[in-house]
């Protein structure tokens, strides 16, 4: 049964268009108002927790059902659905790997929720079946006769005339037989080894080639070289938008591959991969050495899911499971291209502006838009950017100027993700080229990323910087950068936190905030992280700043606590928070708490969630939305009433076992009332939404938030475009 589809969204009776109002009620007034017979679980019930992966699904299925907003232009439509592709492939590769990893080596371990692997990856493998054959449909029956509409065409073997089949014949015979390479199957040619989610077929043969082989199979891998998706000449496809499937022409040319033999059937399939590196640092003596090796690994990983067409003859899906020691629930038959991701590169036509979102253009607040100098503007006041409706060119800018200025002595950077040829690592080569002390920490780990960052790292090392490459054990999941300058014969500290990475297109479509400052006592701390990253000694006392993995989960759990004192105090008590992903049992456990003893608990939690809210006598007081629009939502806030005197935070990490206690991590304080109204009034702007936010339920299902009668549409994205960009978009 499908609960995140359109038959999941609440009826206008059931809930108003404005955020819930949760009256915040201590547990024991709410287990007198329940039934005699109920008894509230202790707090460490499996049944108060969600199976993250089962979570981290969920989320993905969510993304899915945007493909049917139409309220979304319809190309942004195609693209959601892609993305639950792009998903699905690393929730396999990463995720479903891991389970079955467990698994492999008898080392099964139940988290919170009490659910072994083995039990978790059947109901993976129930939801995904089902969620995959919705996907093809909603691009078969919905978004491609839509996009036809706006001739934006797909041209199907059985539609194609006599000549586009001459196009595709002259095309296949000049640009792809040249390339691909078939592979007979017999004893000395075994099955090939294929690369992780490369697209290939499955060849049926009849007859006996030159050397009497006969053995009835082969295998094409098409190269990643060739376009998955070929666009056809007007003069041969007609006006519009006309495109063919490099597998189509493949299927329709497959005899000319195998010359003298009959082809009985041709069938694409798709191999997904372990892609889970699993370097072991302890015994690592050139962490960006064993990397390199590692990577090439990854490729060729386990197997852990195959797609074939739907065509596929079940003695040949059953070859294929064999080969790669899967079973009949690791198959997926798909109605469509194996390889969907594919498609991405139509969803920006310049052909179709208006099926696409209206473009903006990010605003520079006022304060840097008359200057030419940032420092001195930084000097007086912090800036605070929220990305992408405002602009992240401010970061870079800061980071050009230091590059040039004589008076800058030193810059130090972590990088995460940011491309080797990006505008900050440019700034940074530049730098150093200029004499500036120039030091880079470099997370080599950062997963899929390992390949561009070792790029990076040369380039930097090339142009004289120093390269760190963390801390063995702890990815260094900080985004910060340290700037010192010399002023008026003082050495003054410049500093940017942020919650995003340093990565220019991302700003674009994440939501992340980005503070620029000059506070001594912050950047004082960024300047002892940097020298625990860099050096080595016992922890430094930071004064403003929390850290990963020493002192941030302690001070979020003290927070919490001192919000439970104060409901229990009877004094109102409010926590409030934006994350991408909430999993630490830790975490959870005190919040349950806070929520029995009244605090009012507001969450925006993207995708994992394994707290359930609405617990009668635990987590009655606790409400969990999502959103999902436009953008992705990536920033991270922390915000405690505190009897009062208010306290706000913004943080690189999620409230995820692996942030708080593996990873190095920044949480920093946003100070200054008009500030922390700001951001305060930004979080609430999600806590109305009522278009784009599911609510999580005590079952762990989402259901979707609607305005009802005559209740406005609130979407809290357009909100923030409106508000910033002073333009008024299509969602």
């Amino acid at each position: 049964m499908n609960t995140e589809g359109p038959s999941a969204d609440l009826t206008p009776d059931e809930l108003p268009a404005e955020a819930p109002v949760v009256e915040a009620l201590p547990a024991a007034e709410v287990a007198a108002q329940s039934p005699a017979a109920y008894v509230v679980p202790g707090l460490d019930d499996s049944s108060l927790y969600i199976h993250r992966e089962l979570s981290q699904l969920k989320f993905n299925i969510r993304v899915l059902e945007q493909a049917l907003d139409e309220s979304y232009p319809l190309l942004e439509r195609l693209k959601f659905l892609l993305i639950f592709s792009s998903n699905l492939d690393e929730f396999f590769e990463i995720r479903v790997a891991g389970l079955k990893k467990q698994i492999t080596f008898a080392r099964e371990q139940a988290g919170a929720d009490g659910l072994q692997p083995h039990q978790a990856l059947a109901r993976i493998a129930e939801l995904v079946h089902e969620q995959v054959d919705r996907q093809y449909a909603i691009l078969n029956d919905v978004l491609l006769p839509a996009m036809a509409k706006h001739h934006i065409n797909f041209i199907r073997r059985r539609n194609w005339t006599l000549k586009l089949k001459t196009w595709v014949r002259r095309y296949f015979r000049d640009e792809i037989a040249p390339i691909i390479t078939p592979i007979g199957l017999d004893p000395t040619h075994p099955f090939p080894l294929l690369v992780n989610k490369s697209l290939n077929f499955i060849v049926e043969l009849e007859g006996v080639d030159a050397f009497g082989r006969d053995s009835g199979l082969a295998i094409i891998p098409a190269p990643r070289l060739l376009p998955r998706v070929i666009k056809v000449p007007e003069d041969v496809g007609g006006p519009g938008d006309n495109y063919v499937f490099l597998s189509s022409m493949i299927h329709a040319h497959a005899d000319d591959l195998f010359q003298g033999m009959k082809v009985k059937g041709c069938y694409q399939f798709r191999l997904t991969r372990n892609a889970d590196l699993s370097v072991d640092t302890e015994d690592v003596e050139d962490l960006a050495r064993a990397l390199r090796g590692e990577l090439f690994s990854r490729r060729y990983g386990d197997a852990v899911r195959l797609e074939v067409a739907d065509t596929c003859p079940q003695h040949l899906s059953d070859y294929l499971l064999k080969q790669f020691s899967l079973s009949d629930s690791e198959l997926y038959r798909v109605n469509g291209p194996v390889n969907l991701t594919r498609l991405f590169s139509i969803t920006g036509l310049a052909s179709h502006p208006e099926l696409q979102c209206k473009p903006f253009t990010p605003v520079i607040p006022k304060a840097l838009q008359n200057s030419e100098n940032i420092f001195n503007v930084v000097s007086k006041q912090d800036i605070l950017l929220l990305h992408p409706f405002e602009s992240f060119t401010p970061v870079v800018d800061l980071l050009r100027q230091a590059a040039k200025d004589p008076h800058v002595l030193a810059i130090k950077q972590t990088l995460y993700r940011s491309g080797a040829n990006s505008e900050i690592v440019d700034a940074l080569v530049e730098a150093a080229r200029n004499g500036k002390e120039v030091t880079a920490v470099i997370e080599l780990r950062a997963r899929f990323d390992e390949e561009s960052n070792l790029a990076l790292a040369s380039r930097l090392q090339a142009a004289g910087a120093v390269v760190i490459y963390g801390v063995v054990g702890f990815k260094t999941h900080a985004k910060m950068m340290l700037i010192l300058r010399r002023e008026s014969g003082e050495i003054v500290r410049y500093a940017h936190l942020g919650t995003g990475n340093y990565h220019a297109g991302n700003a674009k479509l994440y939501t992340d905030y980005s503070l620029l400052t000059s506070d001594e006592a912050l950047c004082e701390d960024v300047s002892k992280l940097f020298s625990q990253l860099i050096g080595m000694g016992k922890t430094l006392r930071m004064k403003k700043l929390l850290h990963a993995p020493f002192t941030l989960k302690k001070g979020i759990l003290d927070m919490i606590a001192r919000e439970t004192q104060f409901a229990s105090d009877g004094q109102p008590a409010h926590i409030m928070a934006k994350v991408n992903s909430l999993t630490d049992p830790k975490i959870i456990r005190a919040l349950y708490k806070a929520s029995q003893c009244g605090v009012k608990i507001d969450l925006v939690v993207r995708g994992m969630c394994c707290l359930r809210p609405g617990v009668p006598g635990v987590s009655h007081n606790i409400q969990v939305r999502s959103i999902i629009g436009r953008f992705l939502e990536h920033s991270r806030i922390y915000y405690f009433y505190n009897g009062g005197e208010e306290q706000l935070y913004l943080s690189s990490a999620d409230l995820m076992e692996r942030n708080l206690d593996k990873r190095v991590e920044t949480c920093f304080p946003i100070e200054g009332k008009r500030l922390i109204l700001r951001v305060k009034k930004e979080l609430e702007t999600y806590l109305t939404d009522n278009t784009q936010s599911w609510i999580l339920q005590p079952d762990g299902r989402y259901v979707r938030h609607t305005p009802s009668g005559n209740q406005h549409h609130r979407s809290a994205q357009a909100t923030l475009l409106e508000k910033l960009t002073s333009l008024t978009p299509v969602r």
